[in-house]
């Protein structure tokens, strides 16, 4: 069997804790993991997880609390990275959590950043793409851009944990989720 290889996008709509932990349990899974954090990523990592973290000095412990050599960070504009062609293999990209914003331009073909431009790539060669929204109320434009993601292939799972397991913490809701992703991967 091949190695199993993921690429993660986290783009700046609210759920850190889905972001990290859903690192945390590709890491486990994968044999090779890409990261790439969008600019307003950066903000929100601060306000919900109290992280300082920078893009031109991030490393993979300073969000995991130790360090990874499964994990290999792109900055949002190495479009040299392999997930900006669709030349080099790679298995599927998630981008959790994903904002509107992200979803809208990869919707419309926009590939601005590695990040639009590997979901892209994703779509044009078949890949498994997951992208999981976190926003609410959803507008009309939100729900036809979110249409016409699924209809191009993509898999749309706005982050909305369940609770008939009667989750206890927030890092239960957390993980739930974190496991319908990974059930949709492997």
């Amino acid at each position: 069997m091949s190695a199993r290889h993921i690429y993660v996008a986290v783009t700046g709509a609210s759920g850190s804790p889905y972001a990290r932990r859903f690192i945390q349990a590709a890491e486990e899974r994968f044999d090779e993991v890409g990261l790439s954090i969008s600019s307003n990523a950066w903000q929100v990592f601060r306000e919900e997880l109290g992280l300082d973290l920078r893009p031109d000095t991030f490393e993979v412990a300073a969000l995991l609390g130790r360090p990874s050599s499964k994990i290999r960070y792109y900055h949002l504009r190495d479009m040299s990275a392999p997930y900006a062609t669709g030349s080099i293999p790679w298995d599927a990209m998630v981008i959790v959590p994903c904002s509107m914003g992200t979803l809208a331009r990869i919707t419309h073909g926009i590939s601005d950043s590695l990040i639009t431009r590997a979901a892209d790539v994703a779509l044009k060669e078949r890949r498994k793409l997951i992208v999981v929204p976190r926003d609410t109320p959803l507008s009309t434009i939100h729900l036809q851009n979110m249409l016409a993601l699924a209809q191009a292939g993509a898999v749309v799972m706005p982050a909305a944990p369940g609770f008939y397991r009667r989750p206890q913490t927030i890092d239960d809701l957390v993980d739930f989720m974190v496991s319908r992703i990974m059930n949709h991967l492997l």
